[in-house]
């Protein structure tokens, strides 16, 4: 006799489950809107009529909106937004730092959910709106002039503040000044005893410094093609990085800025560069000095083949801190304020101080204007394939409770050892180059991943920004330049010409430097 089978348990569609779920029951969260009028934080004005827009408009958006309204739709310039309250001074100029708000992502969340008891849905947002970039670079186009001279590779490069010379440094132990306006030689620099591995200008262009494999640093005059006097004695192994006091923080006592030299022998030694003596010598790490960097606040940090970024205080000496993040060779560190620092007084407008006085005062207000909104932070990277984001950390040396020895973020991407980095001269972004073929942009104050450039099909060595932060270009060991389209994230223009690998490379005003292993400097 046939055993009868219960009928089979009916399933329940997932439909009918999610009619029972709590999560389907719960009501939809609702996107207020908002009034927002859009203001000039150059005079004031109104930006066209209020606009009525969901408050979870992004900052994105934001732009776009200004753009069209102030007719600049077709050629786009970036913005800063910031909210100050109803109660607090009614310019954006003149209200106090911790009155402002800024906008980073949206009203909402910036505003309406942090600060509710300040902010309400029912308030007409007078959002001002800060240009950050008021001028434009010309676009790279074409290779202009490639000029030789040097008979070994180009090892390093960097413009003038003006942008008016370049100087390169060679394994033909020589440093070249060219003019960047007939792209002629200007000067030879001769006195080395090995390869020039870096060279930096003050911030006034009177001094250019550079240093060699033979352990000596070296002072010239750019006016005459002369050194200043012998050159500068100490480290007993090769120099790796320089470092100028940036201009507004030169002592009134004394006519030009100390120099920072850090070196294979594991110090940093600090020179009066007027009186040519030694003020002191910072000691400390285990290793090899890679990298010095003079920050905007009085303190010099320094990354080490020891694994750790010290902080020193440029009055003194005295260590303020050791950041330890970093399981390998820390290889390059860049602060956001780098640019300014490196152009002092000089800014798009070409106007020349009339004496030390007026180059300080133009330095100092072109600094603060730079860290009105953020402060001072540091990028490194390292051989761990990672990089660190940090906070400023000159304003919690004045305070011994405060330590800010923790990242605002620890970046991951890079595949293999990182080259280097770089600040945008507005500090929103983040250029990093590596051994994986690959420049990765990053958001400046955040640190978060923005996007991986690829092109090239080797090692990336270097990136450069442009002046108004629109254009990045890298230099790779593939023998070309590229530069990057921003808003694709795509080369924008492939730049060949070198025959060999491109050690170096620098961008101020509209010119591009360029120099590597084929021993020529093109520009």
């Amino acid at each position: 006799m046939a055993t009868l089978l219960p009928p089979p348990k009916r399933q329940k569609s997932a439909y009918s489950q999610s009619l029972k779920s709590p999560a389907a029951s719960e009501p939809a969260k609702v996107i207020p809107s908002i009034v927002v009028q859009f203001k000039s934080s150059e005079d004031g004005a109104n930006l066209g009529p209020a606009i009525n827009l969901p408050a979870d408009t992004g900052r994105d958006a934001l732009q776009m909106l200004v753009n069209k309204l102030r007719g600049e739709a077709e050629d786009p310039l970036p913005y800063s937004f910031h909210l100050v309250p109803k109660e607090s001074t009614p310019s954006t100029s003149t209200a106090p730092q911790s009155a402002r708000v800024q906008i980073n992502n949206s009203i909402l969340s910036d505003a309406l959910e942090i600060k509710a008891s300040t902010f309400s849905p029912e308030d007409v947002f007078e959002l001002w709106c800060e240009p950050q970039a008021v001028f434009r670079v010309r676009s790279v186009g074409r290779c202009s002039a490639t000029l030789s001279g040097h008979s070994s590779p180009i090892l390093c490069c960097a413009h003038s503040p003006t942008g008016k010379y370049a100087a390169t440094g060679s394994g033909d132990a020589t440093c070249r000044v060219w003019d960047m306006e007939t792209e002629t030689p200007k000067w030879t620099l001769s006195g080395h005893k090995g390869w020039v591995l870096c060279v930096e200008w003050d911030s006034r262009e009177k001094i250019l410094a550079t240093g060699g494999h033979d352990g000596q640093v070296r002072l010239w005059s750019p006016s005459t093609g002369q050194p200043y006097g012998a050159p500068l004695l100490g480290h007993t192994k090769w120099v790796t990085s320089l470092a100028f006091e940036p201009l507004h923080l030169v002592s009134s006592s004394s006519p030009s800025p100390r120099l920072a030299t850090a070196s294979k022998d594991g110090t940093v030694r600090i020179w009066n560069t007027s009186t040519r003596k030694l003020e002191f010598v910072l000691t400390g790490h285990a290793a090899s000095v890679n990298v010095v960097r003079w920050g905007g606040e009085g303190v010099i940090y320094t990354g080490s083949s020891d694994r750790t970024v010290k902080v020193w205080s440029a009055v003194d000496g005295k260590l303020i801190r050791t950041l330890s993040e970093h399981a390998h060779w820390v290889n390059t560190m860049a602060l956001s304020t780098d640019f300014v620092l490196r152009t002092g007084p000089f800014d798009h407008t070409g106007k020349v101080p009339k004496d030390d006085e007026e180059a300080k005062a133009l330095a100092l207000a072109r600094y603060k204007d730079v860290t009105i909104t953020h402060p001072e932070c540091l990028i490194t990277g390292s051989d761990d394939h990672t990089l660190f984001l940090w906070p400023d950390q000159a304003s919690a040396s004045i305070s011994t409770t405060a330590t800010p020895k923790k990242p605002v973020a620890r970046m991951t991407g890079h595949q293999k050892q990182v080259n280097h980095v770089a600040f945008s001269p507005d500090g929103r972004w983040i250029a990093s180059a590596g051994f994986d073929n690959a420049v990765k942009l990053w958001e400046g104050r955040t640190g978060k991943f923005v996007a991986s450039l690829r092109g090239h099909v080797a090692a990336v060595y270097r990136v450069a920004w442009s002046a108004d932060s629109r254009m990045l270009i890298s230099a790779s060991k593939d023998t070309t330049l590229k530069l990057w389209n921003l808003k694709t994230y795509k080369i924008r223009l492939d730049l060949p010409g070198h025959t060999d690998e491109v050690y170096c490379v620098d961008f101020v005003a509209d010119k591009v430097v360029s120099g590597g292993r084929d021993r020529t400097v093109k520009m």
